[in-house]
């Protein structure tokens, strides 16, 4: 899974707490000197520390978020401040003589933040951003405790503190009564609040003829309720009539929980406590309108908010901005300035998608060709309805599962999606619920089944599953879910879920159970299942927690689809991976390295036994073995970076590496087991993987976006791939043969062959993988009468042995019974024929176009790019005609003309 994503970066602006930095003044300016007092017991990502900190800083300026002049060079203990050492891990800093001076600020610019990271001489630990306020000159007050919008408790004596820069007279108020006065820089007092609701606290300071003032808002909230949750509710929303929702969050350690939301203000209302059942928070929210969505969020002991970790969508002011109206139309816009952070959706009274295959049957394994498929990049819309549209190809490809790689929430919009926020929600970027269900429908309609990609390994920081139990960016030990961190740091992302905790397994449960049954998927391909341990160490040793935490899942979802697919990117040691393979689940199997050496030529270092199942010792064909998959280069890249050659034969030369990777397919699809096809392999995709969005390759780019390259179809030499990858997953799927476990094979050196028998009726492929003619001696099972699978012929054989010649890169296929052909609409093969007198007008056209041509035609034929036939008329022979096309989408199309035995051919373009 080793891959970077592409995530929104957020500056989170945050004053620690006292006990972490202080600042003396209290409330330093920018005119005057200021010590930074640093408690490195109270910094998480550091920990308490004695030895040598440095501070990389710099400053704030008002109307821009960034840092500026930053002192010295990151890691560079020649110009980068150093902190004195107090004792016991405390550390001091002094800004002087001025703040301005210091970071030599220039006059027109004023300061509103100084900006910190402490770090260790050797840059080995640091802390996170740490952000201090700065002060105008002159007189200021500022109300110190309790924070802006606290949620304070009724009967319990609270803190109300204020600050003042310069000598003066104080008072604090509530709402309009006088709580105290003093003179100095700093004033206090205790109050008891005896009844609930908002409430305004005001703090004054007053020094000669100037006052100045600060306010927050406080709420104080009743008791909360003890009450049983009704049992028919489940975590997350449900939704008891259409008119009503009802919420329940989990959250063990945690005192009290405000639902805030468009119905209520985002304010906090004594109305909309939760109510609390154990470690369960719920609440009923009656008087809702049928079919209207409402955002809304939890707000955790007045200091946290967070979406419901169970939500079907979210909504967040990062990312929902770009995501165009054609994308998701009609996308409930954010309550921007009522609240911040992610936030979730319900709708009650929604209607419900009403599935039209209702009784899908999932391929046999052994004769699954996947397709894995990433939504962003397969179209240019990006979308799940754009896939949809292009299921036409993948049923004339004969693929019969379609691997979608994650379409969960995920962090950002532009992602291969391994960054997953949210496990229930479908993202936002490819498009509404409801679509993503269409697709998923069509592909069982058309004998297609679907597996998700699922990343159950780890999260990242938006999940409310990290947020709810989180320190300074740093999962605490509260967390039911997650490691504080992960056991294994040889491979690591985001934040590692603990699989041996039992509300870990109860969410893997949940979510996997939640897809099979709400979205009709028919299996999940795992991300990084070597990560589902908290035995330490590289995770290439045999780890029995590991297998039985897998197994375990695999038998929680067998009791809800008994027959879903379950395949793991495990990646592992042999011993595990045969002993999962032999509890009925699939493992990928990468090959990448000796398909690519394959079909640049490499005829010594480019054997393909291992992507056999009974090469690896396994007793069940379920290996999913590949050539290469979104993680690996491209093997037509490989070709033409450093294909091999000899004399005019050079792999390098597009045409011939396209030849190579058809030679590949037929020794990767016919292969006993399922098989798997990466996006556009079937037309040899030849953009690197690192490349980026502006065409250059860089390795920070390679999960960046890449171009469908839909144009390839116009290439006869890629279709002729299409066609091949095509015919051979016809076989695989309709003839017993390719089965079979009565097999043979020989997969290394130059010419490769595997052999199949199934009772009476033999088959085998040859290919040569080198880059000259070979000559070698065979033995056929049997004489008589040998079928030629892609020259569509036969031959009589009178002896077994005999003397095959093969060119460099010739593949064959023989079998002692006809294997029928199958029809494939994908080509480009097709004679055309001059044009100079034939008239196609208007060329885009609107509404219909005209066709006047010198000779006589009979038939008209519209496609697809696709290769899907949108119209077709025979009639008899004419020189003109006028074709209505209201009915064809925007786009761009093949028009067909056959003149006598002639055909041709023209692109026409659909506004």
């Amino acid at each position: 899974m080793k891959r970077l994503v592409f995530l929104i970066l957020i500056t989170l602006n945050v004053f620690y707490s006292t006990a972490q930095v202080t600042t003396n003044p209290e409330l330093p300016t920018a005119s005057q000197s200021v010590t930074i007092t640093f408690n490195s017991a109270e910094e998480s990502w550091l920990g308490y520390y004695t030895g040598d900190l440095y501070a990389h800083t710099g400053v704030i300026i008002q109307g821009d978020s960034g840092w500026k002049h930053v002192i010295g060079d990151w890691g560079n203990e020649n110009n980068q401040p150093k902190l004195t050492h107090l004792g016991n891990g405390v550390y001091e800093l002094e800004i002087t003589p001025d703040i301005n001076t210091f970071y030599s600020v220039p006059e027109n610019e004023a300061v509103v933040q100084l900006a910190f990271v402490f770090r260790t001489a050797d840059e080995s630990k640091q802390t996170d951003n740490i952000f201090i306020s700065v002060y105008g000159d002159g007189l200021v007050v500022e109300i110190t405790e309790p924070s802006n919008t606290s949620v304070l408790p009724k009967n319990e004596s609270v803190t109300i503190s204020a600050a003042s820069s310069l000598e003066s007279d104080l008072k604090l108020y509530l709402n309009e009564t006088l709580l105290t006065q003093t003179t100095g820089k700093n004033i206090s007092t205790s109050y008891t609040f005896t009844e609930s609701g908002n409430n305004l606290l005001i703090a004054e300071a007053t020094a000669g003829d100037e006052t100045v003032t600060d306010s927050i808002s406080v709420f104080i909230r009743e008791d909360v309720v003890e009450d049983a949750k009704p049992a028919e509710y489940k975590k997350g929303i449900n939704y008891p009539t259409d008119t009503s929702a009802a919420l329940v969050l989990w959250a063990p350690y945690k005192d009290f929980v405000f639902v805030l939301g468009d119905f209520n203000n985002w304010q906090p209302d004594n109305n909309y406590q939760m109510k609390k059942d154990g470690d369960v928070f719920w609440l009923e929210i009656p008087n809702l309108e049928k079919g209207k969505e409402y955002i809304f969020q939890y707000f955790i002991d007045g200091e946290i908010k967070i979406a419901d970790p169970y939500t079907e969508k979210t909504i967040d002011p990062w990312n929902d901005p770009y995501i165009e109206e054609a994308t998701y139309p009609d996308l409930i816009e954010y309550p921007a300035g009522k609240t911040e952070g992610t936030a979730s959706v319900l709708q009650p009274g929604q209607e419900e998608y009403n599935w039209e295959a209702t009784n899908f049957q999932i391929p046999d394994k052994n004769k699954m060709v996947i397709y894995e498929l990433l939504v962003r990049d397969f179209t240019e819309e990006h979308t799940y309805k754009a896939v949809r549209e292009k299921l036409d190809y993948l049923e004339d490809l004969n693929i019969n599962v379609l691997e979608l790689m994650p379409v969960n929430e995920f962090e950002g919009n532009s992602s291969w999606g391994y960054n997953p926020s949210f496990y229930f929600a479908p993202d936002k970027y490819y498009g509404p619920k409801n679509e993503l269900k269409k697709l998923i429908d069509e592909c069982h309609k058309r004998g297609i089944a679907v597996v998700i990609d699922m990343v159950l390994n780890h999260s990242y920081g938006q999940s409310p599953f990290v947020q709810m139990y989180m320190d300074n960016w740093t999962v605490t030990a509260e967390n039911p879910w997650y490691n504080i961190s992960s056991p294994n740091q040889t491979y690591s992302w985001g934040y590692d879920f603990n699989h041996e905790a039992a509300a870990t397994q109860e969410l893997v449960d949940s979510v996997n159970s939640f897809w099979l049954n709400e979205y009709h998927v028919d299996g999940f391909r795992f991300d990084f299942t070597k990560g589902f341990t908290n035995t330490s160490g590289d995770g290439w040793a045999y780890d029995a927690s590991r297998i039985a935490i897998l197994k375990r899942m695999a038998d929680e979802i067998r009791k809800e689809k008994e027959d879903a697919l379950i395949i793991l990117e495990h990646l592992t040691t042999n011993q595990e991976e045969k002993e999962l393979a032999g509890y009925g689940m699939l493992l990928w199997g990468n090959m990448s390295g000796s398909y690519s050496e394959a079909a640049k030529g490499n005829t010594g270092g480019s054997d393909l036994s291992n992507a056999v199942y009974s090469n690896r010792g396994w007793n069940k064909p379920n290996l999913v073995s590949y050539p290469e998959s979104h993680d690996e280069e491209r093997v037509m890249v490989n070709c033409l970076n450093s294909g091999y050659a000899n004399g005019d034969y050079n792999i390098k030369d597009t045409s011939v590496a396209l030849t190579r990777i058809g030679l590949n397919a037929v020794f990767h699809l016919l292969l006993p087991g399922p098989k798997m096809i990466w996006q556009f392999g079937e037309r040899g995709y030849d953009l690197p993987i690192n490349t980026c969005e502006d065409g250059s390759v860089n390795n920070d780019c390679r999960t960046s976006p890449k171009p469908p390259h839909w144009d390839y179809l116009d290439n006869s030499d890629r279709t002729g791939v299409f066609r091949v990858m095509a015919k051979l997953n016809y076989l695989k799927q309709t003839c017993e043969e390719f089965s079979s476990d009565n097999f043979e094979y020989s997969l290394s050196g130059a010419v490769k062959w595997i052999q199949f028998t199934e009772g009476d009726n033999h088959v085998f492929a040859m290919g040569n993988f080198g880059t000259q003619e070979i000559s070698i001696n065979f033995n056929f099972p049997e004489t008589g009468k040998w079928y030629r699978f892609f020259e569509e012929d036969s031959i009589e054989l009178a002896t077994a042995g005999q003397l095959l010649d093969l060119t460099a890169g010739e593949y064959r296929i023989y079998s002692t019974r006809q294997f029928n052909q199958p029809e494939i609409v994908t080509s480009t093969t097709e004679k055309n024929i001059q044009t100079n007198n034939i008239l196609i007008y208007p060329n885009p056209a609107n509404h219909e176009i005209n066709i006047q041509a010198g000779d006589l035609f009979s038939e008209i034929e519209i496609y697809s790019l696709t290769g899907k036939l949108m119209y077709k008329t025979v009639s008899p022979p004419e020189k003109q005609k006028t074709i209505n096309i209201e009915h064809l989408q925007p786009g761009i199309y093949l028009l067909r003309m056959v003149r006598d035995e002639n055909i041709f051919t023209q692109k026409i373009v659909v506004n």
